[in-house]
């Protein structure tokens, strides 16, 4: 792997085009080039993660109805308010977002202090009407991929999941 350096400015844009937690620069800039992923030794052979669609979508599919989010001025309250009405949706499936994590940083908690010592500035807030923390400290574009990554792993169908990302 050889280093570069890059202009702040350049580093920005290529850092603004990721498209989920812990995609690396290399594989933004292949997916902005138009080049395919270097060929590697075959691994050993696993069977891909499936998630069971969801049948039951009222929650989330109201509060992007209901025009709420749209009222809200700052992305920090409607990441909130998406968080908040996932959790109520499905408290279970929700417990995933601990897992959901960047290069040094945890998302999400159920203990606020976990988040300050992961990383410098964290701003931890408690999730409306549930027993986590997350970060608040982001960018809409990452708080956007939090959500996105977090709405998969709860089984939500890849047409919504934009949809909810876009109303951040």
């Amino acid at each position: 792997m050889k280093t570069i350096e890059l202009d702040d400015d350049l580093y920005l844009y290529i850092a603004s085009q990721t498209r989920h937690i812990g995609e690396s620069a290399s594989d933004i800039l292949r997916r902005l080039l138009g080049q395919s992923a270097p060929v590697t030794a075959p691994g050993p052979a696993t069977a891909p993660e499936k998630v069971a669609p969801r049948v039951q979508q009222e929650g989330i599919v109201a509060l992007l109805e209901s025009g709420e989010l749209a009222q809200e001025e700052r992305s920090i309250q409607r990441f909130m308010l998406v968080l908040g009405t996932l959790y109520q949706e499905d408290a279970a499936a929700f417990t995933q977002a601990t897992e959901i994590k960047g290069r040094k940083r945890m998302y999400f908690s159920r203990d606020p202090d976990a988040l300050r010592a992961s990383g410098s500035t964290t701003k931890p807030k408690p999730v409306p009407g549930t027993p986590f923390w997350v970060i608040t400290n982001t960018n809409t574009s990452r708080k956007q991929n939090i959500v996105a990554q977090l709405m998969s792993s709860m089984g939500y169908d890849e047409a919504l999941v934009a949809r909810v990302c876009a109303a951040i």
